[in-house]
């Protein structure tokens, strides 16, 4: 097992300020460049999804399109295109709905009345939904990329002669995206029956922003607590980069990457209970 998480005191959320209009416009465009060059057809490296490339790109570009009639008050049909499958029509699409999304979002304050995942909200809620949407989706499209017949190796790795990805998310920004899963998505799975109640309590720990957050027991859902109730401590507790968490959470990643290099504590049955639930839609 790893090394025990850091039980460092945590800093409230607010210590990460980030502009989540100016983030989704960078990774938006991190996506079309790498859409660029990736094969449609390239299958994603997430077990169990059968989508290739081109479901991807046209998966994103219509939640963009969903989103900000959503961002409006409107509430559009949400079924996926199957078409177009070639590159350039890919690119072109997935350009001009993101282009849609930017302007509608821009185009409005942020507590202007909208429809959100909970009924009505602030348009806001979608400059964050749509943010993290798109950051978890170019992690799919950069690792079928990677998973390319032409030397690049597996999966979520990449050669020692390959250049960094020209956009990386800040861990402020992948802070957000786990508090998000916390404190939004998952009270949500579990309200709609999706999942249960978990069974234990796990504390996450950013160790690279200093934020806390805890799933499951009285306190389930807390950014900044490292307990829940009297004082209590978590069954179990994982503590990594922010952005490995945000992923874990997603289900994009596990506790056993070496990549992720995440540490862990506490009950192994709880944190396989709780983290290989429906955490997220």
């Amino acid at each position: 097992m790893p090394a025990s998480p850091d039980p460092s005191p945590l800093a409230p959320p607010a210590a990460c300020p980030i502009d989540p209009l100016a983030e989704l416009a960078r990774a938006q465009e991190a996506f079309a460049v790498a859409l660029e060059s990736a094969d449609p057809e390239a299958p994603l490296a997430l077990p169990g999804c059968e989508w290739r490339v081109a479901d991807l790109a046209l998966h994103l570009g219509q939640t963009h399109w969903w989103a900000a009639a959503m961002a409006v008050g409107v509430v559009l049909e949400s079924a996926d295109p199957v078409r177009p499958r070639d590159t350039v029509s890919l690119v072109r699409f997935y350009r001009w709905a993101a282009e849609h999304l930017r302007s509608t979002l821009a185009g409005l304050p942020a507590g202007s009345p909208a429809v959100t995942l909970d009924g009505r909200g602030p348009a806001s809620f979608w400059w964050r939904r749509q943010l993290h949407e798109t950051l978890v989706h170019l992690e799919d499209l950069r690792g079928a990329v990677r998973d390319r017949p032409d030397g690049h190796g597996p999966a979520g790795t990449v050669p020692d002669d390959a250049a960094p990805p020209a956009y990386a998310a800040s861990p402020a920004v992948w802070a957000d995206a786990v508090d998000e899963v916390v404190t939004v998505l998952h009270p949500r799975q579990v309200r709609l029956g999706r999942t249960g109640a978990p069974a234990g309590s796990v504390d996450l720990r950013a160790t690279d922003v200093a934020l806390g957050w805890r799933i499951g027991g009285q306190a389930s859902g807390q950014a900044g607590a490292q307990s829940g109730g009297a004082g209590l401590p978590a069954d179990a507790a994982v503590a990594g980069p922010a952005r490995s968490l945000a992923l874990l959470l997603w289900h994009r990643v596990d506790l056993h990457d070496a990549g992720a290099a995440l540490a862990t504590e506490g009950d192994a049955g709880v944190l396989d209970a709780v983290l290989g639930s429906a955490l997220t839609p």
